[in-house]
Parts: C-alpha cells; structure tokens; sequence
C-alpha cells in the first residue's frame, strides 16, 4: 500500500525546524508565563532558574515555603532534590576511581565485604541500575507500617534488603533501583574512610561554592530556608509523609537550591568535577543500560532533536528536574515543594523540557484545538497493530478521540492541525496517513515530539465493543475490600462511598467497574481484576494487563 504525499507537509508547522533562538527577555517572559500558568499563589510551588552558559535568563519562584504560616517561595530556598542526588554520588564514586581508591570493576564484596552475591555484582552495574539487586522502595514492609521513618546506618539500611532474591542475574537486565545506589553510599564510605555526604561535601559542595547543598536530615541540624513538603489528598492539601532522611541516602538524601544546580551543572558539564575519562563513562550507557539510555546517574535523550543530559527526583513532599543541553549549554532546574500537582498542572519535567525547547528557538506546539466533525474523527478509529503482543485503539469517546496502548492508559488527542493530533497530557504527536483512496491507513506516533516518528499501520481487525459495567449491591462490594500483595506490591481495593476503587503501591487509585461480582475492569487503564474464589472473602485477586497475569494474595 503506497501512502500519499502529504506527510512531509503536515510535517512542516511541528517540525523542530532550525531558528534563531528567541531573545532573552523573550525567554524571560515565556518562562514567567509558564510558572505563573503552573502554579498557585496559596499552594506548594516551585523555583526555576534557565541559563545560558552561566547567564542566567530566569530565575523566580511562585507559590509557598509554608502553607501553615503562609510563607512565600522565593528563588533561594532549599528543597530536597530526590533522586537527583544519584548524579552527586555517581560524580563521588568516579573521583575516588580517579584517585585509585577503588575502579569500576570491582566486586561489591571487596568494598562491603559479605554481601550476598556480591561477587558477580560490580561498582559500574550498581551505578547503571543493571545489578539486578531488588530495590528497597519497592519492598512493601519497608515503604509501609512505619518501617520507611526508621533512623538507619548504612549497614542497618543495607540489612532490610540484602537477603532479598534478585530481579535478575547481573548485567541481564536494567531497573532502576535504589538499593544500588544505597551501596554506592556505602562504597563511597568505605573507599573515603566518611560519611557518604561528608566525602560530597568536601570534594564537590564546597570548593563549588554550593554553600546551600548537602545532606538533608534536619534530625541532625536546622537547614536554613528549607521548605515544607507537601502531598494532595482528595482536594486539599496535607504534609507530606514523614521518612527518616537516613533511608533515601546516596539514592536520595541531599538537598539544595536552583543557584547551586546551576553551579553543579556548570562544573560538571565544563570539566571541574571529573577527568574526562570518567565524565564520558558517565554520560555514556553501556549494555543493558543503553537500553533505557541511563549512564550514571545521568539518563540521556534527545530534547527537540538536541541532545540531553537530565535526571529527576521524587521524594514525599518534593520533586525536582535537572537538564542540560550539551549543544545549547542550557540549564533548567525545577524544585517543587509537593510530591502530586493540581489539576491541569504540569510536572517539574514536562516544565524543565518546555521551557529548554523555547530557550534554543525549537518550541512545543501549542495545544490550540481545531474544529473536526464527528465524520472525520470516525474515520481514525481503529486497530493499530504495533506488533504481536502490543497495539494502539483509538476510539471517540463522547466527541473526543483518545488512543490508549495495550495495557496502559487512556489519553484524550487533540486536533491541531489536519490528520494532526496531540496528546492532552505531554508532548506526544499522532501523524495520521492515508493512501491513494484518501483512507485512513496507518498513524505515525512521536513520543514526546521526538525523532522520525513510528509507522503504525491500521489493522483489519474489528474495533474491541467499549466495556460496560453493571450495578452490584453494596454487600457484593464489600466482600472485595481489602490488600492484595505480591512481592513489594500492595493492591488496595476500597470503597469511595459507593464507588469501588483500585490502588496499586505508588500509583494513583482508579475507579473499577464490574462486569460479574468477580470480574472487574478499568476505563483509565486497559486492565481487568478477578477476584477468587467466587463467593466468601476472595483469597487472591488476578490483574490481567498487556498480556501478562499477576496473582495477588490478600493480606489482611
């Protein structure tokens, strides 16, 4: 089947075309524009600061430090950074390297002597998420029932993991993973002869003159300037959950400021932090690695056809973003005294990555919707077979057509243009093709904007009927209620009044909807529960989803 034409011109008006970059006081604006859009001035908010190089094109802040004492944000204060601490810990494990106190082919063993399995589990595969060591955040009974507000050592905190199975064999595979970067503390104490954020602070913070970064337990001191750190509960706000800052350790336990990102990337990025040797092997994924595009402590990818340098972190009552743009020298950094948005509001990312694209004159499209009749938008409707075992529908839902992936979630399109769609929530892109007859034929899907796009085609095969539920009485309800485990996963099923809901650890909860008193499904995500056995208490429910099953067993 040969297809028309006209792709490359639809491609024209969203293409990351070539341009002058914007002026600065046009950066400025758009950036001023894009936070007040984000944020609330009654609400947790965020700092961000834009650079070019080390002039700085933005720098502001929105939103409160307190929501009890009403305090406003502003650009200085000090936020817990999350996982964005695992490029610091990385940077200290390639230092000591440097110095010859340790290599990167090391056994775990010869710097934490004991553990198990450390034998075939070297420094470099803890550092690039491939050591297949079981991640503590994901093991229920450390992240629930009090276990995560436990002040710990670093030995006591390796101890709640250790004799945990792997998730695979060494270098078989990539997940990211906490506990590696846990023993990235305990290699960088071990190797230094202190504490992890002690050998950080010696060597990076202070001669940078990051007088603001540094280990963030505020049970061994007051940090001045920190924030509170808040999470969203229904339609109001409440404090976050409390941790011991012992336990995110080198995986996530320091904490800063915009000013001191800035510094941070400027030095890293500008060869003051690493002999160049080291630097390239940690901006560069090697093996199962490549495949996520993760170096150490650093992922990599391509930001409107640029390269990307950038990691971000979630913490209870934080989240946080760090880029850079090798090409464009630009920085962002984005702080965020919350660990869930509002309503319409955009992540700490999607921020970071919008305002770098209009910084280097490559901007996002603007989600300005066209008028398409009911006619047309039938006419996409379908079957895209992507492969085997995945494929995309799309169907009109109440006059809006959404596409979701086997397995995932529902996503609402925009028209922007002819055959042109963007995803509501991010930047991903829907080219539609057809052929000669003028027939829809297949799509053309760019995740996140990105790259040449993936040629989807249209398949034959009938679009699936939409899912109906059915009304039960409330005692049919009731007799599902409960925790179901498996591994460190905890699925809460739950009553919203009369609403049945479904919350997998981590994840938010969703409405399900029931086709038998035993058989439940989602609308938001193309999954189905059964519950077993049929009448009674069940004693396990099964999660049906992309193809794969996974039995959880009641809990309680």
């Amino acid at each position: 089947m040969r297809l028309t034409a006209t792709l490359a011109l639809l491609l024209v008006p969203f293409a990351s075309h070539a341009a002058a970059p914007p002026t600065n006081p046009d950066v400025a604006a758009f950036a001023a524009r894009t936070l007040e859009a984000n944020c609330a001035a009654d609400a947790p908010g965020m700092t961000v600061l834009l650079a070019r190089g080390d002039e700085v094109l933005y720098r502001g802040a929105c939103g409160r430090a307190s929501l009890e004492l009403g305090v406003p944000l502003s650009p200085d204060h000090v936020f817990r950074i999350g996982s964005v601490t695992k490029q610091f810990a990385a940077a200290g494990v390639l230092k000591l390297a440097e110095d010859g106190k340790l290599a990167l082919a090391d056994p775990v063993t010869k710097h934490v002597p004991g553990y198990p399995g450390g034998d075939a589990v070297t420094v470099e595969k803890l550092l690039n998420h491939t050591s297949g060591i079981r991640s503590y955040t994901d093991i229920e009974s450390i992240m629930s029932g009090g276990g995560i507000m436990k002040d710990l050592t670093t030995a006591q905190l390796i101890d709640t993991f250790k004799d945990e199975k792997p998730d695979f064999a060494p270098g078989e595979g990539w997940h990211y993973n906490n506990s590696g970067y846990v023993l990235v503390g305990a290699l960088i104490e071990a190797a230094s002869g202190k504490p992890w954020h002690v050998y950080l602070d010696e060597v990076f913070f202070q001669p940078l003159g990051m007088s603001h970064t540094g280990y963030g337990n505020e049970a061994d001191a007051v940090i001045p300037r920190h924030v509170g750190g808040y999470s969203r509960k229904d339609d109001h706000w409440t404090r976050a959950m409390y941790l011991s800052m012992t336990q995110p350790h080198a995986a996530g336990g320091l904490v800063s400021t915009v000013d001191d990102l800035l510094r941070w990337n400027r030095a890293l990025h500008e060869g003051r932090v690493l002999e160049d040797a080291g630097y390239r092997a940690m901006i560069t994924p090697v093996g199962k690695a490549a495949e996520s595009g993760y170096g150490f402590g650093i992922f990599t990818g391509t930001l409107r056809g640029e390269p990307q340098l950038w990691h971000g972190g979630g913490i209870p009552g934080f989240s946080s973003y760090l880029l850079y743009l090798p090409g464009s020298d630009i920085t962002v950094a984005v702080l965020y005294n919350a660990d869930s948005g509002r309503p319409g509001m955009l992540g700490t990312g999607y921020i970071a990555n919008r305002l770098a694209a209009h910084a280097i004159g490559k901007p996002y499209p603007e989600k300005k919707a066209i008028e398409v009749d009911a006619a047309t938008l039938a006419q996409y409707e379908g079957v895209y077979r992507i492969d085997e075992d995945a494929a995309r529908v799309l169907r009109v839902n109440d006059g809006t057509l959404t596409s979701q992936r086997t397995g995932g979630l529902v996503h609402a399109l925009i028209p922007v243009a002819k055959d042109t769609f963007l995803f509501e929530e991010g930047y991903s892109r829907i080219v539609f093709e057809r052929d000669d007859a003028g027939d829809v034929a297949a799509m053309r899907f760019f995740p996140e904007d990105e790259g040449e796009g993936e040629v989807v085609p249209r398949s034959d095969e009938p679009l699936p009927p939409a899912r109906t539920g059915q009304q039960l009485p409330r005692e049919a309800l009731e007799r599902i209620v409960g925790g179901y485990a498996v591994g460190g996963m905890l699925l809460k099923v739950f009553l919203d009044g009369d609403t049945p809901m479904a919350q997998l650890t981590g994840q938010p909860a969703f409405e399900i909807f029931a086709e038998s008193p035993s058989r439940f499904f989602l609308q938001a995500v193309d999954a189905t529960l059964v519950f077993a056995p049929d009448t009674g208490a069940p004693a396990s429910v099964t999660l049906h989803q992309g193809g794969r099953e996974t039995v959880f067993v009641r809990a309680e």
